[in-house]
């Protein structure tokens, strides 16, 4: 390709579709160019009225916008403009210093304007003007917009994790659609961004304000040394000469910059409507008629004391109460126009047709957080418990064999700040708080002190805790206290949760997904499994049976080969399955229980309760209720015996009456584990701690 072809090649820089892209090198090129190059007073002055122009052009801008974002390019606007206002007193400098003794005209007519017509070519009046205006600028216009940038940025990026987590919510209610969701998060992004970038503007401002007092001095020396040393000026002539041209050049050159400043304020000081500040103050300002009647007699009074000017201020005060009878009649015809055009009530509307997509789904998972836990979950404030939420679905994944569904976080305006909520299908399964500025001391059995702070129960394991302070942690850990952070003890808790709902938490989707990963590996057995002997229901109700009693189904292989194995199509119950796969499954019952041991310390039922059950269950009969209570009061004291002995709630019973005693005792006991001899692995040995029904 020559050289020719990349000039004028569609990507070149000679063949641009949007002239505007080359707004911005431009103006920084002319903005260096009047820096470096000396400028005619005719072009000086063709700049100098530019500046004034784009000044009231951006005032105007800002004062019709009615939301901030709608000028989002303000500050780079801000950053331009003052760089351009610099450029053009470097240059204005350069003239006075250089021609200045050639006449008052020597800089341009537009400085010589500002210097004899608005100051009436008394140098000592435009010295004061010029100050005065910097004074404006700098200390009140500029210095509250950048108040007012700096707060506003600080409550901007404060309240996105709110924000964030409110256009969340409505996208979970399904109030709006993820495309509106998507453009309201980037609206929150950009408006962050916005007060960031003013809050920085703001400061080029307060620079150019002070940059005018140094050069305003430096030109006003540096001309009467020059009309003196090299022009022979005498001193009178030389001082009215520099001071004048100096005087109209920092008078049109803070002027524009007054404006600018003005429009920063306007910017950064408004609240966000559909109208603009014209259409606010108007609106809000001249809106009570009381108001113009009570401001009306106070001018009034104040007209006829006497010393003061009654003819000015009486005429005042009948225009306010003008002002104030046209606003009477004005809303009484709006009033009398609402009646004679009554609106057709909610009730009588044409309501829109409801459809299929008015329909939400019932979130499988949601944690809900209440606003003084938002940083906790939020990833933009380095939140931590999201990262451990990820890791208790793993971890939950790996220990039961099936990743639980995702974990929807929203905040809840309904909750108690410090509180967080945990639904399963929208049915609370979980409830706690949390304080996020503290660290959870929890009592291990034996701790030698006590701590101050908020007393607390730890809601998995139901354990004595005190919310406490950073500085007590390492009192906490010498008294023998475990330290958590609140991350921590909520993560543990959703595990706990997780691991007790997890028949649950298996639906068919998860079912499904199973067995698609078995295919990978071993087509040919899910296939003769089901839906040829079982179906995915029953599939799922096995393995949902399984769950319910703590029981892992990592090992589906040996699941599906008991099913090929025993399963008789249509005639096989489910719940069979389950005692031979219980059965199959020993060594990981065993091993989740009781960990390598070969020594099992386990409760048993005495003979004479075990042969009454056997007779009737065998029989058909029930159990009598006394019988019931008895087996139910003594259990619960046996289970808390092994609790008490740090060994698992384990009752061993035959085979037969495993499924029954533990429908029954576990409705009293959830911690109770029923298990079956023949699902002991025959390498271990078994030690029988309690005898339920044995006579003391």
């Amino acid at each position: 390709m020559s050289i020719l072809d990349k000039l004028t090649g569609p990507s070149s820089l000679f063949n641009i579709k949007d002239p505007k892209i080359l707004t911005g090198p431009v103006l920084i090129i002319l903005i260096l160019a009047m820096m470096i190059l000396p400028l005619p007073p005719f072009l000086l002055d063709i700049f100098f009225t530019f500046n004034i122009a784009l000044g009231l052009m951006v005032l105007l801008v800002s004062m019709l916008t009615k939301k901030p974002l709608d000028f989002a390019a303000f500050p780079s606007v801000l950053l331009f403009t003052t760089l351009l206002r610099l450029s053009l007193n470097v240059a204005s400098a350069r003239i006075v210093l250089m021609h200045g003794h050639n006449g008052p005209d020597a800089a341009g007519k537009v400085i010589e304007a500002f210097g004899h017509f608005l100051v009436g070519g008394n140098f000592a009046v435009g010295v004061v003007l010029f100050f005065i205006f910097v004074v404006i600028n700098f200390m009140v216009i500029t210095k509250g917009a950048g108040r007012i940038a700096e707060v506003g940025a600080r409550f901007t990026l404060d309240s996105m994790p709110g924000k964030q987590m409110a256009i969340d919510a409505d996208l979970n209610a399904g109030l709006i659609d993820a495309d509106e969701a998507k453009s309201r998060r980037k609206q929150v992004a950009q408006e962050s961004e916005f007060y960031a970038s003013m809050d920085g503007a703001s400061k080029f401002v307060r620079g150019d304000a002070m940059a005018g007092i140094i050069i305003l001095f430096v030109t006003v020396i540096g001309g009467l040394l020059i009309g003196m040393l090299m022009h022979d000026l005498p001193f009178s002539q030389a001082i009215e000469t520099y001071v004048l041209l100096t005087i109209g050049d920092g008078l049109v050159a803070q002027i524009p910059a007054l404006v600018i400043s003005i429009a920063a304020g306007v910017i950064v000081s408004r609240v966000n409507t559909d109208e603009d500040v014209g259409q606010q103050i108007v609106g809000q300002l001249f809106v009570n008629p009381r108001v113009m009647f009570m401001v009306g007699g106070i001018i009034a009074a104040f007209g006829i004391i006497p010393g003061m000017p009654t003819m000015i201020f009486l005429p005042f005060a009948a225009a306010l109460f003008g002002i104030g009878w046209l606003m009477i009649k004005n809303q009484k015809k709006l009033e009398e126009a609402a009646l004679l055009h009554v609106p057709q009530s909610a009730a009588t509307k044409e309501a829109p047709e409801a459809s299929w997509d008015d329909v939400k789904q019932t979130e499988t998972l949601s944690f809900e957080v209440g606003h003084r836990l938002i940083p906790i979950v939020d990833e933009r404030q380095n939140g931590a418990l999201i990262g451990r939420i990820s890791s208790v679905r793993k971890k939950f994944a790996q220990d039961i064999g099936f990743l639980p569904a995702i974990v929807h976080i929203k905040d809840r305006m309904d909750l108690e700040q410090n509180t967080y909520r945990i639904s399963l299908k929208g049915v609370e399964i979980g409830c706690s708080q949390l304080y996020i500025d503290k660290f959870l001391a929890i009592e291990s059995g034996q701790v030698s002190g006590k701590l101050e702070g908020i007393d607390f129960v730890d809601p998995a394991f139901d354990i004595p805790s005190v919310w406490i302070d950073e500085d007590q942690c390492d009192f906490a850990q010498v008294y023998g206290y475990t330290v958590v952070e609140p991350s921590v003890v909520a993560a543990t808790f959703l595990n706990h949760l997780l691991r007790r709902h997890a028949s649950v938490l298996l639906g068919r989707p998860e079912v499904e997904a199973l067995l698609d990963m078995m295919r990978k590996t071993d087509k040919a057995l899910v296939e003769d499994a089901v839906p040829k002997l079982v179906s995915i229901s029953t599939l799922q109700r096995i393995l949902q049976s399984l769950l319910e009693e703590q029981v892992s189904i990592r090992d589906l292989r040996t699941i599906l080969e008991v099913i090929v194995e025993h399963a008789v199509p249509q005639q096989t119950e489910w719940y069979s399955l389950v005692a031979i796969i219980r059965i199959a499954l020993r060594g990981v019952i065993t091993q989740h229980w009781f960990d390598n041991s070969k020594v099992l310390q386990v409760i048993c039922l005495n003979s004479d309760i075990e042969s009454m059950m056997m007779k009737a269950v065998t029989g058909g009969g029930a159990i009598e209720p006394g019988l019931a209570n008895t087996l139910i009061s003594q259990t619960q004291k046996a289970v808390e015996m092994q609790e008490k002995q740090n060994l698992p709630p384990v009752l061993m019973v035959e085979h037969v009456l495993r499924p029954m005693l533990s429908r029954m005792l576990r409705r009293q006991l959830p911690n109770l584990v029923v298990m079956s001899g023949e699902e002991i692995p025959p390498d271990c040995a078994i030690i029988m701690t309690s005898e339920i029904g044995a006579t003391q």
